[in-house]
């Protein structure tokens, strides 16, 4: 069986103005991942992606190497039970 879960992660930084909401599609739609990615009005970016558990976890792997420490302060990750039926990934404004 397997285990869809819903992961909600806020990003602090430089991530607003690199691209990084579209890296977050791509590597979200490579993987399968339905969800979102928006700006936040205190520079931060939040991230909602719901599917497999080991291709989320892939997920914020790619995007920790698509972004490292010089770009990311911190990734906040909660694990949830998935609410939404979630098509494909958008990038919200």
């Amino acid at each position: 069986m397997t285990l869809i879960k819903r992961i909600h992660i806020l990003y602090s930084g430089k991530v607003q103005g690199v691209g990084f909401r579209y890296t977050a599609r791509s590597v979200a739609s490579q993987l399968g991942l339905a969800g979102w990615a928006k700006n936040l009005r205190d520079g931060n970016v939040e991230v909602v992606c719901e599917g497999e558990e080991s291709k989320l976890k892939r997920f914020l792997d790619e995007m920790s190497k698509e972004f490292p420490n010089h770009y990311v302060d911190n990734t906040d990750v909660t694990w949830e039970e998935p609410i939404d039926k979630l098509n494909g990934f958008e990038i919200r404004f």
